[in-house]
């Protein structure tokens, strides 16, 4: 099948995050936001489409999360060089405070045509290296001073770097700022009104919203920018007319862009009811998150998936490697011969990692008589007591119930990717409408482990119910009030573990493994970046100067997909 992208040329995109996932030796990311857009500049490099990155080297990464001996959850915050990582001798400065902040524009080249510039003010002699430090660090201040770092400056850096751009995609409203210098820009030297320069900006401007979650969406008041120069030339007016009072950093983007999107259909349904109210927004659409394929399938599973044969034996090699990592990090003694559920997310209440606990004379038998093993992982915001009291709680499991349930500490991505190679079951039980999308149930569904999963998110799309997974909404099909998802999920989920996961684990190896390999039948085209690209690409990057069939990305029958240019179109 033809993915065909409407257009003359790709566009040139700049992709503004604060935080990138790309590989487990350069850590500045905390969680899903980052692997997500590590994992889209991973497509955007297989794909040779034309995109930069733009992010901030944080020199202590969001934090190395250890346990200490009352189970608690502590910060540690190591230096880090980042050899690897270049000097390209341009520097840009921002206002930050009163203050000319001067930032290195620092590069990550090993994903070709899709570097990663990140701006740096941690170096010898700065006497602002605090701003570049901790990833998502510190108060207000810290934080407006990093936007101001990453949206002011990022458009500088893509001016002093000489890189032309078509569109600018925010991911997530952390980069707002960068939509206030291109506003500047254009008043300043293109002698524009606001009102004009506004309506510019946002035909250059697209946005991604990610969170449901009220918290989620920042807002900063108004003395607090004043004072941190965040207007960057505008007035308070016109900052209000652009973020309201106070200035929340999602309204801004709606209003600063001209097409925005949710990261899975229900999410779109449930982001166009939050934002429906705000004057001027972007309309928002729907383009689910996908993962880089090549990053998160185990090879020997997409071997095996290819060549037809059977998964299982597979399966069982990435399974033992990751137990014999946790025996070996944590002194347990996991079984590889046992049915082993995997859990690791973000430490939030929404989540429910504890669930499956609020029910002892159901799981502890399980447990107990070894037909069930427990992997949780996660790691909570330095500041966020409520995430590690959470944490706490994992932790009091591990250490009551000895080998059947371990807590790794420092959830990172190597740990990450043997849970989702190595799982049998990956377990997902949010409340709804809450998860945005959910991409780690997508890196464990291209392995064949199979999700059991409420119905929110990007589950809405994929697996089917005893076919390709387990949905604790058709185990009870019964309507479900907010307040009592907690109990009907329960009670859903124990009835799914004894009647169909655990009789079909130990009773029934080959429906296993073919709903295994129906597991990644739905999942490894439906939800790689490479689709999601695509979908940005057609729905969201297109140029006014669009002409058919100019770009075209090509599935091959194995999966793979190359960028194809045709003969005599422009170079890509």
């Amino acid at each position: 099948m033809d993915l065909r992208a409407e257009q003359s040329r790709p566009a040139r995109v700049a992709y503004f995050c604060m935080e990138y996932g790309l590989h487990k030796e350069l850590p500045i990311y905390a969680g899903g936001l980052g692997i997500l857009a590590g994992d889209y500049l991973k497509a955007a490099a297989d794909l040779r489409v034309p995109m930069v990155g733009i992010g901030i080297l944080w020199r202590q990464d969001y934090t190395k999360q250890l346990i200490g001996e009352d189970g608690r959850p502590y910060d540690v915050y190591p230096n880090y060089d980042y050899d690897f990582v270049k000097d390209t001798g341009a520097t840009v400065q921002v206002r930050v405070q009163g203050a000319e902040v001067t930032c290195k524009v620092r590069m990550v080249d090993q994903y070709g045509n899709a570097p990663l510039y990140l701006l740096d003010t941690n170096f010898p002699g700065s006497r602002h290296g605090w701003m570049t430090e901790k990833l998502y660090g510190g108060g207000g201040m810290d934080r407006v001073a990093q936007e101001i770092i990453l949206g002011i400056g990022g458009v500088r850096a893509l001016r002093a770097m000489g890189i032309e751009v078509d569109v600018y995609h925010f991911n997530e409203g952390h980069a707002v700022f960068a939509g206030i210098e291109l506003i500047r820009e254009k008043m300043q030297t293109l002698g524009m009104a606001f009102e004009e320069a506004w309506d510019a900006t946002r035909k250059e401007v697209v946005f991604t919203t990610h969170t449901p979650v009220s918290a989620g969406n920042e807002a900063h008041n108004h003395d607090l920018l004043q004072r941190m120069e965040a207007y960057n030339g505008l007035t308070f007016d016109q900052m209000r007319q652009l973020g309201g009072d106070p200035f929340n950093m999602t309204v801004a983007a709606l209003r600063l862009s001209r097409t925005a999107n949710a990261v899975s259909k229900l999410h779109g349904e449930t982001a166009r009811k939050m934002w429906h109210a705000v004057h001027r927004a972007a309309p928002i659409i729907s383009i689910t998150n996908g993962v880089h394929v090549r990053t998160w399938q185990d090879p020997r599973i997409r071997q095996a998936y290819e060549q037809g044969v059977d998964l299982w034996e597979s399966h069982m090699a990435a399974k033992r490697e990751l137990i014999d990592f946790i025996n070996q990090r944590t002194g347990a003694g996991m079984n590889p011969e046992v049915l082993t559920i995997g859990f690791a997310r973000r430490a939030a209440p929404y989540k429910r990692s504890e669930l499956i606990f609020r029910n002892a004379e159901m799981v502890e038998p399980l447990l107990k008589e070894d037909k069930l093993q427990l992997i949780f992982s996660g790691k909570a915001h330095p500041n966020d007591t409520m995430g590690k009291d959470i944490i706490h709680d994992l932790v009091k499991m591990d250490r009551k119930y000895g080998d059947s349930v371990v807590f790794l500490e420092n959830y990172d991505m190597e740990i990450a990717s043997l849970l989702v190679r190595g799982s049998d079951v990956w377990l997902n039980n949010p409340r709804r409408p809450l998860e945005a999308s959910g991409t780690s149930g997508m890196k464990a569904a291209v392995n064949g482990v199979l999700n059991v999963s409420v119905v929110d998110g990007w589950v809405a799309e994929g697996p089917e119910h005893c076919i390709s997974g387990w949905l604790l909404d058709k185990v009870l099909e019964q309507p479900v009030s907010e307040a009592d998802q907690d109990a009907h999920d329960l009670k859903a989920l124990f009835q799914v573990l004894y009647s169909e996961v655990i009789p079909t684990y130990y009773q029934d190896r080959p429906k296993w493994i073919r709903m295994m390999r129906a597991c990644i039948d739905m999942s490894h085209h439906q939800f790689c970046t490479w689709r999601m690209l695509d979908e940005y690409y057609r729905k969201m990057y297109a140029l006014p100067e669009a002409a058919e069939g100019a770009f075209t990305l090509r599935r091959s029958p194995a999966g793979e997909v190359a960028a194809e240019q045709p003969q005599g179109g422009l170079p890509i």
